[in-house]
């Protein structure tokens, strides 16, 4: 089979699967799974006003597995896109308290740059960890992930907070003139063309850029890269800096056109959502566009099936688990010749019949 069909099949066969398994779960709590399938694909794309859902949902997911994507393909597995996101959004809600910004797009500009320096610095260290200590890079990105998640609630919670915000602890709101609007006055912000140029633009670098193509070796060969002499530890940096953008980036845009400030609800899960759309997607930037408008899709879709059916709205995170879990295992089966392994199961069997043991010769006594 050809490598782009086995890249395509093997992700739309495990999330398929996740679908059946899923339904099979839900019908343990007395729901009809088609009722479900079929909730999922109405709150997901059945109108536009479930698209508008869907796509919100997609901007931040198409950044935060650029956090995962770019790295991994510098032979890194990071997972702390959740810390980077949380960091760009204070980072954008507290520009504009210490520095006064204009109130128009430049500064929204300089306060979605301000998120991605932020994001960008995080997750470097974890690559800094990684390549001058030795540390895991898996494991501390997701550490750092809980430290920046404290850091968040403790400057939000404390010396930013709004003493306006009461109930529900909050950094003061954005300017409207920093806040960034909807395409041709729908619900869908601009942060989607930002998600979809930043995946468009670091597909193209790294496929027709010599730098791009340096982390490639860096992550495909380490070896040859050592024996050709590319700064690996530079270019490593690199890729981590431009994933913690992304990320930083998808905390800026939320502060500035879903929630206004910086809250409680700013640390939603897409960091962690990210990770499964940057696997399906295996790590390819142009592939994570439609992979994301899936997966947002199904969280769109999570509040419909609450409505609806009575599952909860936490519902749709078993089928993500579901489908991280069947997406590992597909790669198991991503080196299996399957031409050769049908040729062989429509083989006939052999004839095993064997020839009669000859007789032993007995002499007469």
């Amino acid at each position: 089979m050809h490598p782009v069909a086995k890249d395509i099949l093997l992700p739309v066969a495990a999330i398929t699967l996740a679908l059946l398994l899923f339904g099979g779960f839900v019908g343990f709590a007395g729901v009809n799974p088609l009722d479900v399938w079929a909730t999922l694909f109405k709150g997901a794309f059945g109108d536009w006003f479930s698209w508008q859902n869907t796509l919100q949902r997609a901007a931040p997911l198409m950044l935060t597995a650029l956090c995962v994507a770019l790295p991994a393909r510098a032979g890194l597995t990071v997972i702390g896109g959740e810390g980077a996101l949380v960091l760009g959004g204070l980072a954008a809600a507290a520009l504009p308290m210490a520095v006064a910004l204009p109130t128009n797009a430049a500064g929204t500009v300089l306060a979605c740059a301000a998120g991605a320096v932020a994001g960008a610095l995080w997750i470097m260290l974890a690559g800094w960890l990684r390549q001058y200590r030795g540390i895991n890079e898996t494991i501390s990105s997701l550490l750092l992930s809980y430290v920046a998640i404290g850091l968040f609630k403790h400057f939000v919670e404390g010396a930013l907070r709004d003493p306006a915000s009461l109930n529900k602890p909050a950094t003061p709101s954005l300017d409207p003139g920093l806040l960034i609007g909807g395409i041709a006055g729908s619900d869908v912000h601009w942060g989607l063309v930002l998600g979809v140029l930043a995946c468009v633009a670091l597909g193209l670098w790294l496929h027709f850029t010599a730098s791009g193509f340096s982390v490639r070796v860096v992550g495909g060969n380490p070896r040859a890269a050592q024996l050709v002499g590319l700064p690996a530890t530079r270019l490593v940096l690199l890729a981590c800096a431009l994933g913690g953008a992304a990320a930083g980036l998808a905390g800026a845009v939320e502060v500035a056109a879903v929630h206004t400030n910086a809250n409680g609800a700013l640390i939603a899960g897409y960091g962690y959502a990210g990770i499964l759309v940057a696997f399906i997607a295996r790590h390819n930037p142009i592939a994570i566009i439609p992979v994301a408008i899936v997966f947002g899709g199904f969280g769109a879709a999570g509040s419909l099936l609450q409505r609806r059916l009575g599952l909860p709205d936490a519902s749709v995170m078993v089928l993500q688990g579901i489908a991280f879990v069947l997406i590992l295992a597909s790669e198991a089966l991503r080196e299996v010749d399957w031409r050769t392994w049908w040729a062989q199961r429509r083989k006939r069997p052999e004839d095993t019949s064997t020839t009669p043991a000859p007789t032993a010769h007995v002499e007469a006594i």
